[in-house]
C-alpha cells in the first residue's frame, strides 16, 4: 500500500482521493474546511455527451473552437469520450442531476456549445451538489485521512523527485510528511483580481509551490473573466456569479440606456464565447463612462426564474433586487485560469512524483479559452485518471505532454527572472490585486503590462500569517503572468492586446515558464 498526498478538496482532489483509497492510504490536506472550493459554488453545471442527438466530435469541436488554436487535441478528446462515464460514476454516488417531466436529464446550452448538453442539479447548485456528494464518500472512506485547515507550503523533494509535503498543520506547527506521491488539485488563482468570482481560498497557492520546485507552468497569460458577475458597490474580491447559463434560457444584455449592444459584435451575441462578450461588456462600460451594463431575463416568469436559478433568485432578492421585474447590473470579473502546471493526459508534472489535476492544472483541453462548463468535467475526469496511473502496477509510461509549446523546437524551458531590485517595499494584498485589474485585465497593452512588472519587482511578501504566505503565491504569479503577457505579442483566445489585436501563427504554441528544468526522464 501506498501513501499519497492530496492537496486540495474541489471536485478534482475528491475525486482522485476517492479512487485512491480502493488500494492506497490517502492524506487529504485542505486549508480551510473539507467542502469549502470553487467546486462547491460552481452554478453553470458540467458539459457532457449524454444524449443521442450529440457526440464526442461535436463536443471536441467545440471545445477546440473555444481554445483558439491552442488546445492539445488529445487532451480534448479525453475529456469529451471519457467525461460520460465520470458522470454516471456522480449519478452513482447520489448527484442528483435535474430531470424533466418525463425523466430525463434536463439540459441547457451555454456559450459556443452547438448543443445543449448541460446538467445541472439543484438547478443553479450543481457544484454545491457535487462537493456535497462526494465529500459524503470521501468521509466515509477509511484509507482516507482528512487534514483540514492546514496550509501546504511546499513540495518535498528528494533527487528531483517529490516525496512529500512541508505543511502548517492547523495548531500552526510546520512539519513534514512524507509521501510515495504528491497530487496538487488546490485550485486556481482568482483573487489574483480586485473582482473575482472565486472565493477566498482561491490564492494559486498549488501553482506557486510547483513553480518554487522547478516544474514546467504553462498558458500562464490566459485568464478567463466572467461576463455577468453582479455589480455591487463593495470593494470586495469576491463578486456574486450569475451564471451563463441565465442567458442560454434567454436573457440579454443591455446598456445604460436600455439598448441591446452584443448581436452588433457577435452573430451569437450574448451566446458568444466568454472573451467577446466580456471585452464587449468592458468597452461598453467605457463608453458609458463606467456605467455598469444590464441583464435583463424579465421575459422569463419569476416562476422560473425561481425554480431554475434558486441560488441566484435568492442572492438577487437578498439584495433588493427583483430580477424577474428588472433588469440588473452587472460587470466582468475574473473567473477561471486556463494555464497552471503543465501536465500530460495523466496528471503527470514535469516533476516525477508531482502530479496536478483540476485548475491548478494546464493539460492543454481549455487553451486560450475554456467553453463553458468543462471545468468540472475536467477535474472530475483528470482526477480520475491521475488515480489510476498510480493504482496501475505498471504506471503509464513518464511525462509526455504531446502538445504545441514554445520549447518544442528550442529543447528547453523559458526561465523566470528572479532578479529583483535590492530596495522593495512589503505588497499590500489589495493594491496587488488593483494593480492586476487595472494593468493586466481584460485588454492589455505593453506599456500597461511593463509598468505592472515594475511595481511587482518593487514589492516583496513577508510574514508568516496564512493571509501573508497567501499573498506571497500571489506575488509570485502576478510576476509570471505579466512576464507571460509581454511575451505573447499576439491576441487570442482571453489574452487579448491592444497593441497587437490579431491573431498571430507565430504564436500557435504553449508559452512554457520555469524556474528551472527539471528533466522526467533520460
Amino acid at each position: 500500500m501506498k501513501h499519497i498526498l492530496v492537496v486540495g478538496s474541489g471536485i478534482a482532489g475528491l475525486t482522485a482521493a476517492l479512487e485512491l483509497s480502493r488500494e492506497h492510504a490517502v492524506t487529504l490536506v485542505t486549508k480551510a474546511a473539507l467542502a469549502e472550493s470553487n467546486t462547491r459554488w460552481a452554478q453553470g453545471g458540467i458539459a457532457a455527451v449524454m444524449f443521442s442527438d450529440d457526440s464526442v466530435a461535436e463536443h471536441v469541436a467545440d471545445t477546440l473552437r473555444a481554445g483558439a488554436g491552442l488546445c492539445n487535441p488529445k487532451s480534448v478528446n479525453v475529456l469529451c469520450s471519457e467525461g460520460p462515464d465520470r458522470i454516471r460514476d456522480l449519478i452513482r454516488l447520489g448527484v442528483a442531476f435535474d430531470h424533466t417531466e418525463n425523466g430525463q436529464l434536463a439540459r441547457g446550452l451555454e456559450a459556443a456549445h452547438s448543443r445543449a448538453r448541460v446538467l445541472h442539479s439543484g438547478g443553479d447548485a450543481t457544484g454545491l451538489s457535487v462537493e456535497t456528494a462526494l465529500v459524503r464518500a470521501v468521509r466515509a472512506q477509511a484509507n482516507i485521512s482528512v487534514l483540514e485547515h492546514t496550509f501546504a507550503l511546499d513540495v518535498v523533494l528528494h533527487n528531483d523527485v517529490a516525496v512529500g509535503l512541508e505543511i502548517r498543520d492547523s495548531e500552526g506547527l510546520i512539519r513534514t510528511i512524507e509521501a510515495d506521491a504528491v497530487i496538487l488539485a488546490s485550485g486556481g488563482a482568482g483573487q489574483l483580481y480586485l473582482h473575482s468570482t472565486n472565493p477566498s481560498v482561491a490564492t494559486g497557492d498549488g501553482v506557486a509551490m510547483a513553480l518554487r520546485a522547478g516544474a514546467q507552468l504553462a498558458d500562464i497569460e490566459f485568464y478567463q473573466f466572467h461576463p455577468t458577475a453582479l455589480a455591487s458597490p463593495s470593494t470586495e474580491s469576491s463578486s456574486f456569479l450569475i451564471s451563463e447559463a441565465v442567458r442560454g434560457e434567454g436573457a440579454i444584455l443591455l446598456d445604460a440606456h436600455g439598448h441591446r449592444f452584443m448581436p452588433h459584435i457577435h452573430p451569437k451575441a450574448e451566446l458568444a464565447p466568454r472573451d467577446i462578450v466580456a471585452r464587449g461588456i468592458s468597452r461598453q462600460m467605457a463608453e458609458q463612462q463606467g456605467l455598469p451594463i444590464f441583464l435583463d431575463a424579465t421575459a422569463l416568469t419569476a416562476d422560473f426564474l425561481r425554480a431554475r436559478f434558486p441560488t441566484i433568485d435568492a442572492a438577487c432578492r437578498d439584495r433588493g433586487l427583483d430580477w424577474s421585474r428588472d433588469p440588473i447590473p452587472v460587470t466582468p470579473a475574473a473567473h477561471y485560469w486556463m494555464g497552471g502546471i503543465r501536465t500530460d493526459t495523466w496528471g503527470r508534472t514535469s516533476i516525477p512524483g508531482l502530479y496536478a489535476v483540476g485548475e491548478v492544472a494546464c493539460t492543454g483541453v481549455h487553451g486560450a479559452n475554456r467553453l463553458a462548463s468543462n471545468s468540472l468535467l475536467e477535474g472530475l475526469t483528470f482526477g480520475w485518471r491521475c488515480a489510476h496511473t498510480l493504482l496501475s502496477a505498471a504506471p503509464i509510461a513518464t511525462y509526455d505532454p504531446t502538445w504545441p509549446t514554445f520549447d518544442e523546437d528550442a529543447g528547453n524551458v523559458l526561465p523566470i527572472d528572479t532578479e529583483l531590485p535590492q530596495n522593495t517595499t512589503l505588497v499590500d494584498r489589495t493594491n496587488l490585486q488593483a494593480l492586476m485589474w487595472d494593468l493586466v485585465g481584460i485588454e492589455r497593452t505593453r506599456s500597461s503590462l511593463e509598468a505592472a512588472a515594475a511595481q511587482l519587482n518593487h514589492w516583496h511578501a513577508d510574514g508568516s500569517t496564512i493571509h501573508a504566505l497567501e499573498t506571497a503565491n500571489l506575488l509570485d504569479l502576478a510576476r509570471v503572468m505579466v512576464a507571460a503577457a509581454l511575451a505573447r505579442e499576439e491576441s487570442r483566445g482571453a489574452h487579448f492586446r491592444n497593441d497587437f489585436p490579431e491573431t498571430s501563427a507565430a504564436f500557435q504554441r504553449s508559452l512554457v515558464y520555469a524556474n528551472k528544468v527539471t528533466v522526467a526522464c533520460p
